[in-house]
């Protein structure tokens, strides 16, 4: 098959692609190579696929209209996994158009190439982001989602609607993924684990919200890029739709792809302090606005549909994601 990534640059994708690479399929990622962080190391994942002979990298800005259309015209994708998005809840209080840009006017123009050049499964990212102050746990795609309480947030369930009417009014099969805090070797800079680790490594106080009370369902890349390539290859049909709780008819899923175990973000902390032998200085702050106390997903539905159930707990992933920090950073 002939698939397109986007944001090949990117945690998620630079992973999936180099998973999928070497399985007979020509693969062609697009990233615009932006500085919300570090380009060096998003250059340094382009470099670790370069010797990848079955992907092709197209630097290409994903709200840019005409560029995207070409792009589909010319390659003829037989499937797309989208994962370039404007991610962060925080620095969504701080530049809200770069996520209108990026998260709805780029979703757009995928869901335009994918209608017009009839691809046969379009598999994107959504958030756990999605389900803002919900009570109710394990988050399950059933649940009601209508208060986000972050525009990113806002942007990603807005991607769940718009690729449910395109399922809807021209047959595309889309699948929607709500990520749960993916963590691991060659992570982002603007999470948590990637910040802990390099300050304990550094001496330095770390920022823990909300006094410490709160948990995540931390999910380890593996497990991710796992799930990913098999509902890859699950393409929804009309009439079998996941889109709980409504009874839609169109082919459209969405599935909650996380560890299905929250872990407390104190014991995370605490399992960085072991991987790295440095003890960790808490510097306790409130809430911040946009974020929330908890997740936890409710996977049972992407296990009926894959079969897969995540692998990896905290300390394996963290002694891991530790020692990559360490070598990359010549620590």
């Amino acid at each position: 098959m002939k698939l397109l990534i986007t944001g090949m640059a990117g945690f998620i994708a630079h992973a999936v692609a180099k998973r999928l690479s070497g399985h007979g399929h020509e693969i062609v990622g697009i990233d615009n190579l932006n500085d919300y962080y570090d380009v060096a190391l998003k250059q340094a994942r382009l470099d670790d696929l370069a010797g990848c002979g079955d992907v092709r990298f197209i630097e290409l800005e994903l709200a840019d209209r005409d560029a995207m259309a070409g792009l589909f015209a010319e390659e003829g994708f037989d499937r797309v996994i989208h994962l370039a998005a404007q991610a962060g809840v925080r620095y969504s209080l701080e530049n809200p158009h770069a996520y209108a840009d990026v998260n709805l006017v780029g979703h757009l123009n995928v869901l335009e190439g994918c209608r017009h050049h009839r691809v046969g499964h379009l598999v994107y990212a959504s958030s756990s982001s999605v389900y803002g102050m919900n009570a109710k746990v394990p988050f399950s795609t059933a649940d009601a989602v209508d208060h986000p309480v972050s525009l990113y947030a806002a942007t990603k369930k807005a991607n769940e609607l718009m690729a449910h009417t395109y399922s809807h009014l021209y047959g595309v099969p889309t699948t929607g993924l709500r990520f749960f805090t993916v963590y691991g070797p060659w992570g982002r800079p603007d999470m948590a684990p990637f910040k802990f680790t390099k300050a304990l490594l550094e001496g330095r106080p770390i920022a823990v919200f909300n006094h410490g009370d709160m948990s995540r369902d931390f999910t380890y890349i593996d497990d991710i890029v796992e799930g990913v390539v098999r509902i890859l290859e699950v393409v929804p049909e009309p009439g079998t739709s996941t889109a709980s709780p409504d009874a839609s008819t169109a082919p459209y899923a969405l599935y909650n792809i996380g560890n299905g175990s929250p872990v407390a973000l104190m014991d995370f902390i605490r399992a960085i302090e072991t991987a790295t032998g440095c003890p960790a200085q808490c510097d306790f702050q409130p809430m911040q606005p946009g974020d929330v106390p908890r997740t936890w997903a409710d996977t049972e539905a992407l296990f009926q549909a894959t079969g897969y159930r995540p692998q990896v707990g905290v300390e394996e992933g963290v002694q891991r994601f530790v020692a990559w920090y360490r070598e990359f950073y010549a620590i």
